[in-house]
């Protein structure tokens, strides 16, 4: 019991307790609502000026809270101090922050609110800061506030300069251009808050470019100080220009950045170009040709690229026909060529005016009385040169007529030495012109004349050279060409345009064209061909066939009966007389062939004679394949039987014959069998034997070989083709002759021959000495025999 009203204090303090924090929190709640109702009212009521002002307590006694940037002191920089009006400062509540930075960079006393940053910060990394509060009770850690949101901002001190976009800036600007002519425009920025105070606040000045250049202090625009007097780009072309920016509005204490700007004066046809020098000379040999450079003249030009391109131009002296001046587009230097032939003999010098301007429009603002062109004077000399004849005109046309004799002349062409010395002219044909050899010139005075008669219908033109030759200097020539021309003579006669047959049906009617002839000619009359056409004025034919002319170069053949009979006559030749209308007149006699033949109602032609079938019917595709093919087995049989009679070669080998030793399979019986072979050939004529019968050949019983009777020449008056005959006399008149052609060999040579027989045959004594000696003198190619016989005779004697 004692302990009872003890127990019951207790619980209603603590009870006390729960009411007033929840009192608390309930006001809390209470307030944002009525702010939030106070807002709908005034969104309800705005419009009609009256609302219901209502003021709550609140329970948070701070809103925002600004710290400086770039702290420097040693302890921590205080804020600010956080404080609820529950607070009554006895211990019991618990301050807790969270959000941006909480715990690292800012923290906060939990006993008393004060808000402190640990670390010094840069606005320009991070400007302001969001964090969020709350109060607990240290004991229960219930929430004894609702947590709401603050912001800490940075206040921004002038801790950064100016920075440009572009550490080098490269432009250009046209020189003569007007004082201030903009040339570009420079930026720079500030990191610091342009919203306070001037730190980001930026002034340009120039610190290097006067007095060329200026640059508004606001915008960063660079322009041109000077006129365009001044600005001249072949005077001075590059410049180097500093820019500087402030802060602090350019005040003194401001931070500064710079810039370098490199302008260039681009160039302006403000330059005429000019002569380096007001003469020039030159020489050329006047063998020179048209179109062949003479020399160089330059002007000079200060400007660059177009503005510096010129050109050059004739505009006077003697000399203004004779040479001309072009352009050179890559070193723009006049060259100077050759427009005429040059003759020393006539004009040894020439003076030139030569002109010079821009091909570009000049700027004359600063030019002054200057002139925009310049001029030279050019004097080219002319030097004599040996030159070779020179014809008086550069071709020469004759005409003559194809019938012309020879020997005519046909004209004459004439060269001169240009030189002064004047030396006389030879002229001749260039042969490879005419190889006919169908013209010729006289020498001495160039008349050219017919060597051969000439054909119109052969050659119309010629054409060949003439040579002019100076008589004292052969090696000085020249060449003309001459064309010569032959006129037309009527010497032709008109023929049939071509071969001319047809026929004629056995019933047919009077009158009846059956063939339409025409006629060409080789010649060319200048009025263009005419043709008569007639009979021959003698004839059978004409009771049978007439011809009657067209007027037009034509003539039909007409039937003068009624019926024709095949087997009375089967073939007219009608013969045509062609005149032609030329002066002299000319005609030929041309034959049409008119076959009789059978011919239907309609007058197709069915049947005709023998020897007009066999002409028309030709033959036939069978037939000309029945031929084919027996050419074809004449041809296999023919090789086949070459193939058989094909012998086996003397010699296998494929080399050369000199280099190979042939076997014949034949041992012989030396030179005393004198029975296999008639070798009284090889005999002196005086040792032939009377008869000798043959042994190649198998004789017959009942025939014998007659005596022959040989003629032996003397050695004084013999005679090798008496031998001969003789020779062929007995091979003819012997039976016992093979019956084919053989060849029979003679190598007698004459009782001409120094040298008697060598055979041993036909020695009186072939086991005698014999003397070698006279070997020696028969020349180098038996000296290699006589060394060996005499040796042998000199070791005989030995």
């Amino acid at each position: 019991w004692p302990l009872y009203p003890t127990c019951l204090l207790v619980m209603l303090w603590a009870s006390l307790s729960l009411y007033v924090d929840n009192m608390s929190i309930t006001r809390r709640f209470v307030v944002e609502m009525g702010e939030m109702e106070e807002e709908k009212e005034e969104d309800r009521d705005g419009g009609k000026g009256e609302k219901l002002l209502k003021r709550f307590k609140r329970g948070w006694m701070w809103n925002q809270f600004f710290l400086q940037e770039e702290y420097t002191g040693s302890d921590k920089q205080y804020i600010g101090k956080l404080q609820s009006d529950m607070d009554r400062g006895d211990g019991t509540l618990k301050y807790i922050l969270s959000g941006d930075g909480a715990g690292d960079i800012f923290t906060i006393d939990e006993n008393n609110g004060d808000l402190h940053a640990n670390k010094r910060l840069d606005r320009e990394d991070k400007a302001f800061y969001t964090l969020r509060a709350t109060v607990v009770n240290k004991n229960t850690g219930i929430k004894l506030e609702p947590e709401t949101e603050f912001i800490v901002k940075l206040h921004d001190i002038n801790d950064n300069e100016p920075i440009f976009t572009k550490e080098l800036y490269t432009v250009s600007v046209p020189e003569r251009s007007n004082m201030g002519t903009s040339v570009t425009q420079v930026t720079a920025t500030d990191a610091d808050d342009s919203m306070y105070g001037n730190s980001a606040k930026l002034r340009y000045s120039i610190s290097q470019g006067h007095p060329y250049f200026s640059v508004e202090p606001d915008t960063g625009i660079i322009r041109t100080a000077l006129g365009p007097g001044e600005m001249d780009r072949e005077k001075r072309e590059h410049y180097q220009v500093v820019i500087e920016a402030k802060d602090m509005a350019g005040q003194r204490g401001g931070l500064t950045g710079t810039t370098t700007v490199n302008i260039t004066l681009t160039d302006v046809n403000d330059n005429p170009p000019r002569f380096s020098q007001s003469i020039y000379q030159f020489s050329v040999p006047e063998s020179m040709k048209a179109g062949t450079p003479v020399g160089r003249i330059k002007a000079v030009d200060k400007d660059l690229g177009k503005n510096a391109e010129m050109f050059y131009n004739v505009v006077g002296g003697d000399g203004l026909d004779m040479f001309d001046v072009i352009t050179d587009k890559d070193s723009q230097e006049g060259i100077i060529i050759v427009g005429k032939p040059l003759d020393y003999e006539k004009t040894r010098s020439y003076t030139l005016e030569i002109q010079v301007q821009n091909t570009q429009t000049l700027d004359t603002r600063f030019l002054g009385y200057l002139p925009t062109k310049d001029m030279a004077t050019v004097r080219i000399g002319i030097e004599d040169v040996d030159e070779p004849p020179l014809f008086e005109r550069a071709s020469y046309m004759m005409e003559v007529k194809e019938d012309a004799a020879v020997g005519t002349a046909v004209g004459s062409v004439r060269a001169m030495d240009p030189d002064g010395y004047n030396s006389p002219v030879r002229y001749s044909i260039d042969r490879r012109t005419d190889l006919d050899r169908l013209f010729n010139v006289h020498s001495g005075n160039g008349s050219v004349f017919i060597t051969r008669p000439l054909d119109r219908e052969e050659a119309a033109w010629h054409n060949i050279s003439v040579i002019a030759t100076e008589f004292n200097k052969p090696l000085q020539t020249s060449r003309g060409p001459v064309y010569i021309r032959l006129l037309d003579v009527n010497d032709n006669a008109p023929t049939f345009a071509s071969f001319y047959e047809t026929f004629v049906c056995e019933k047919t009617k009077a009158g009846q064209k059956i063939q339409t002839v025409s006629a060409v000619d080789a010649d060319d009359p200048a009025g263009g061909h005419k043709f008569f056409f007639s009979l021959a004025t003698e004839g059978a034919y004409r009771g049978n066939f007439t011809v009657r002319d067209n007027g037009d170069n034509t003539a039909g053949v007409l039937t003068r009966r009624s019926s024709y009979s095949r087997l009375h006559k089967s073939v007219y030749l009608v013969p045509v007389v062609i005149t032609d209308g030329d002066f002299p007149m000319q005609s030929s006699t041309g034959t049409l062939t008119v076959r009789v033949c059978t011919c239907d109602r309609e007058g197709n032609m069915e049947l005709c004679n023998a020897e007009a079938q066999t002409s028309s019917a030709g033959l036939s595709t069978g037939a000309l394949v029945a031929i084919l093919l027996c050419v074809i087995i004449l041809l296999i049989l023919f090789a086949a039987l070459k193939k058989q009679k094909k012998k086996e070669p003397l010699i296998i080998s494929k080399e050369d014959v000199r280099d190979n030793v042939v076997s014949y399979n034949d041992e012989g019986g030396g030179e005393e069998d004198t029975q296999a072979f008639d070798i009284g050939a090889l005999r002196n004529p005086e040792a032939i034997e009377e008869s000798k019968q043959r042994r190649d050949i198998i004789p017959s019983d009942t025939l014998y070989p007659p005596l022959r009777q040989t003629v032996i020449p003397s050695r004084d008056n013999a005679d090798v083709r008496d031998f001969i005959n003789q020779r062929v006399q007995d091979n003819d008149n012997n039976p016992t002759a093979p019956p084919y052609d053989s060849l029979a060999t003679y190598a007698y040579e004459g009782t001409g021959s120094v040298a008697e027989s060598l055979s041993s045959l036909g020695s009186a004594s072939s086991e005698g000495d014999q003397d070698y000696n006279y070997l020696s003198d028969w020349g180098p190619r038996f000296r290699k025999l006589a060394d060996m016989y005499g040796a042998e005779d000199s070791d005989c004697d030995s």
